[in-house]
């Protein structure tokens, strides 16, 4: 069963045609996945070595190869990241947004699952699509260990530039049996997986920074945090080799990019890189 907000989803039997733009970790399980629930898939990356590595799926790098005229749902799964500037960078979105743009022939729904700045969506829609598609944002949330459970099928947050455009993003996503929160807006959906990764970093960055401070005072962190730990509504988490990844070291970004209100992140930001530099020096003594 799905479920919005709460409710059972009809499922029905319809089938779709999709095209997922980017093959990447997130990318290619989500094809992966749409493909076994019986969709006919298309996968596209203009990477020689994602289209090697991604089986089971007709995957390309040339994007006139796909069957453009049949496509139903175009799944965006493509990188971003910070520019040089230490601004969110949207380009792939938008380059991916406008081969979009001069292929398709129908009015295709538009999925964006890549973690995007806030307004992003709805200023592709209007400026790039001028209106032409159904889109909605479905941020992605991805454990590599469990790409499908705890990445493609789980609870995912669902937002849409217009009502036509959420109910299609409701039936499609219902037909591949995954859970949705209903965001009332779209730019919600956009914000809560940087709001949710910025607060994992704020995690780590307290656990990294307590440790620390368990150096200078010559306990035992571990101990610390079991002691912590004991109380039902604590949860102080493991402080390794500092906040690596793609994601949360972005997002963490992302949000301070997005508001003034910025300090708790902005000083969780130095504390794992003061933490790094402090663990460097433990390693050499």
């Amino acid at each position: 069963m799905s479920y919005v907000d709460g409710h059972v989803l009809k499922r029905e039997n319809q089938k779709w045609k999709v095209c997922v733009l980017g093959l990447g970790e997130v990318g290619y399980p989500t094809a992966r996945y749409v493909s076994m629930q019986g969709h006919e898939t298309w996968g596209y990356d203009k990477s020689s070595e994602a289209i090697r590595k991604a089986k089971n799926i007709r995957a390309t790098s040339h994007w006139d190869r796909i069957p453009h005229e049949s496509i139903d749902v175009y799944i965006v799964c493509v990188w971003t990241g910070i520019s040089d500037s230490s601004k969110p960078d949207m380009s792939a979105i938008y380059d991916v947004s406008k081969k979009i743009m001069s292929q398709s022939r129908r009015r295709p729904l538009v999925s964006i699952e890549s973690t995007v700045s806030v307004g992003t969506c709805r200023k592709i829609h209007q400026t790039i699509f001028e209106g032409s598609v159904d889109l909605v944002h479905v941020p992605h949330r991805y454990w590599k260990e469990f790409p499908v459970e705890r990445g493609v099928k789980q609870d995912r947050v669902i937002g849409g530039v217009d009502t036509r455009s959420l109910e299609k993003g409701f039936k499609f996503y219902g037909q591949l049996n995954v859970p949705l929160f209903h965001a009332s807006t779209i730019e919600i959906a956009e914000a809560s997986k940087i709001v949710e990764n910025a607060y994992r970093y704020l995690q780590i960055a307290f656990a990294e920074e307590l440790r620390m401070v368990c150096g200078e005072r010559g306990w035992s962190f571990k101990e610390l945090r079991d002691a912590c730990n004991t109380k039902w509504n604590i949860e102080i988490l493991d402080a390794r080799d500092g906040i690596g990844g793609h994601c949360l070291p972005k997002d963490a970004r992302y949000l301070v990019a997005m508001s003034k209100h910025n300090l708790l992140l902005k000083n969780a930001i130095t504390a794992d890189q003061r933490y790094r530099r402090w663990l460097s020096r433990a390693k050499e003594r």
